[in-house]
């Protein structure tokens, strides 16, 4: 799942810490730089993308990738709709994960073998990766009562797919805030 990186628009937590343009620079980078490193013979990538109809025909993201919109709704009611599209095993990721490589999505796709769902847990609280054995799984309103953006968007996400056998892959960090890009430079630093 990606947004169009426009200031104002996407990291915006982000923005409010290093300025709205910074923000948006700093995302446009990484998910360039993400998508070249999750591809992969094994899984076909699909970006949901947002603004549905500008972000589907611009030249941001490589031609070459297929694009659906996300469509209206919260982001629970957004991600139910871009893994529905789809029969089989499916992981959706979001744009902001540095440390996220192609062994982190494999992982995740081979959790689902023995689960119907799998959760890429987030340093935060909320969570990189959703997963689902077969997207035929996904219900417009799973996600439904989930509160994004907190310390409890995993947990909260987890009771409301209770029903399915849930697995979890790998934690990592995202960046939503100035301190979460500082983590990660200090952490490249020290490599």
């Amino acid at each position: 799942m990606v947004k169009e990186p426009r200031a104002g628009r996407v990291k915006t937590r982000l923005g409010r810490d290093i300025g709205m343009a910074s923000a948006a620079a700093w995302f446009r980078s990484e998910s360039a730089a993400l998508l070249r490193r999750v591809r992969d013979p094994r899984w076909r990538v699909v970006l949901a993308v947002s603004p549905d109809m500008q972000a589907l025909h611009r030249q941001i993201w490589p031609a070459d990738l297929p694009r659906i919109p996300q469509g209206p709704g919260d982001l629970g009611r957004r991600m139910a709709r871009a893994m529905g599209q789809f029969r089989g095993p499916v992981c959706l990721i979001g744009a902001d994960i540095p440390q996220l490589s192609r062994g982190h999505i494999a992982r995740a796709f081979a959790a689902l073998r023995g689960h119907d769902a799998v959760f890429g847990p987030a340093t935060d609280g909320g969570f990189w990766l959703v997963g689902l054995r077969r997207g035929g799984l996904a219900r417009p309103r799973m996600f439904e009562g989930v509160r994004w953006s907190t310390p409890d968007t995993l947990t909260e996400s987890r009771a409301a797919l209770g029903h399915l056998r849930i697995c979890l892959a790998d934690r990592l960090s995202d960046v939503d805030t100035a301190e979460d890009l500082r983590a990660l430079r200090k952490r490249d630093f020290c490599r």
